[in-house]
């Protein structure tokens, strides 16, 4: 039996309009080391997204580090596989990845391509072990895909998947699974044991944050179907998306799951169950040969909840209040006086979302002396103005710059400019130019 933890987009270095939060992340981390002992795991699953930018910051880097030396110390036999994300800069993971081998650590930023243009399969092969030492599943070690790792294929090479990318990425994960069969010939291993994989990519049917998570596959879907994974998979671990969550799927064999981020990344988030997911893997009883791919091995698993450093709360919870209707709202919530100089890292984050008439310049300072005396901190203020005609009745709010994706940038801009939709293959061009240019930072 392996117990595996699997947990993914921690964003080391996010700051939520302006405020770091390294205190959250400290306190996530310690709390998870505590989840490795208590629960005696045999394997640790980072599935991407370790920092929020690819050139993050040093107290970022080091916290990161930090928390490998602890769990490497926690448990001499934990198997740790980390694989870097959309927001990670392969290089900067792959970097020290010799180093982090010798301690047990399996870091795969990227795709490695050999002299001779073929990847390097050997370094996405993770044995997993159980405490005795046995081999009791081996993991295919995906990293986030970008554009230009994809096979170049035609349309009339796609077959049923109908798009030169998802074939692609499908492709790539095929060539995977048979070198995972090869390791497993050549070491002699069981056709019993448990097979694993990761990825960090966007799923069909998945819920999707979309102030924090951006659709990263170009082309005319952005959505990959569950049939790229094989169904003799028993686990997939997926990062990227911010909500835990289950992929429906066809074959009841495989389990796919994004476990989601450790702490609410937009206020959009605040109600996410945030959690990590314990898997079970019980190989004792496994079948073999034709058998295995019928029924699969046992898996079972478990929501970790994540318990909440610090409350993020909007006012009201759901649409907007008048301005002269908010300080008996903020009353009616049991905010703690700062008298007594309460530690402010943990005090709570505040959205305020005010509807209004007309503009009102000092808005910030009539709703920061509401505010005055408690121990709260306000992060922002959303608007709505209503309209007065049937012309305005979209009742659109108004959008911050910040919370804009670049990608939502060059749409709007592209459709201001030349008055229709953005084509498919130009925003996957400004993907391409997107992730190169993250990569060089």
């Amino acid at each position: 039996m392996l117990k595996i933890l699997h947990t993914a987009d921690w964003h080391l270095g996010h700051r939520l309009h302006g405020v770091s939060r390294k205190y959250e992340h400290e306190i996530f981390l310690n709390w998870l080391l505590e989840q490795i002992e208590e629960r005696n795991a045999d394997a640790l699953i980072i599935a991407g997204d370790i920092f929020d930018s690819a050139n993050p910051p040093a107290s970022a880097q080091s916290i990161f580090y930090d928390f490998l030396v602890k769990a490497r110390n926690c448990s001499q036999t934990l198997d740790i596989i980390i694989i870097g994300g959309n927001h990670d800069s392969a290089a900067r993971l792959d970097a020290p990845s010799q180093l982090f081998q010798s301690l047990g650590i399996h870091v795969v930023g990227g795709l490695t391509w050999l002299d001779n243009r073929t990847i390097d399969w050997q370094r996405m092969i993770v044995p997993i072990t159980d405490k005795q030492g046995e081999i009791q599943a081996i993991c295919g070690v995906m990293p986030f895909i970008r554009n230009a790792d994809l096979p170049q294929m035609t349309s009339e090479e796609c077959g049923d998947l109908n798009d030169p990318l998802i074939q692609g990425v499908a492709e790539l994960y095929k060539l995977l699974l048979d070198q995972m069969q090869e390791y497993k010939m050549k070491y002699q291993l069981s056709n019993s044991i448990g097979q694993i994989l990761t990825g960090h990519c966007y799923m069909v049917g998945t819920e999707i944050s979309e102030l924090s998570e951006r659709r990263i596959l170009g082309g005319n879907q952005h959505a990959l179907p569950s049939n790229i994974f094989d169904k003799s998979i028993n686990y997939v671990a997926l990062g990227h998306l911010h909500k835990a969550q289950k992929v429906n799927h066809s074959h009841k064999e495989t389990i796919i799951r994004y476990s989601g981020s450790p702490i609410p990344l937009s206020f959009t988030e605040r109600n996410y169950k945030h959690q990590v997911s314990q898997i079970i893997l019980n190989t004792d009883s496994c079948l073999t040969g034709d058998e295995l791919i019928k029924t699969g091995n046992h898996v079972d698993v478990e929501e970790i909840i994540i318990p909440r450093a610090i409350a993020i709360q909007s006012i009201p919870e759901r649409g907007y209040i008048k301005l002269n209707e908010l300080e008996e709202k903020i009353k009616s919530y049991d905010f703690e006086s700062d008298q007594n100089e309460k530690n402010k890292l943990s005090s709570p984050l505040l959205e305020i979302k005010v509807q209004l008439d007309k503009p009102e310049p000092d808005l910030r300072q009539q709703i920061e002396t509401i505010l005055e005396g408690l121990n709260v901190r306000l992060l922002k203020v959303s608007i709505h103005y209503p309209g007065k005609n049937e012309a305005l009745a979209d009742n659109i709010p108004q959008t911050r710059l910040e919370e804009l994706h670049p990608e939502e940038v060059f749409k709007k801009c592209y459709q201001r400019n030349f008055e229709q939709k953005l084509p498919d293959k130009m925003m996957t061009l400004f993907q391409q130019l997107l992730e190169s240019v993250e990569e060089s930072q």
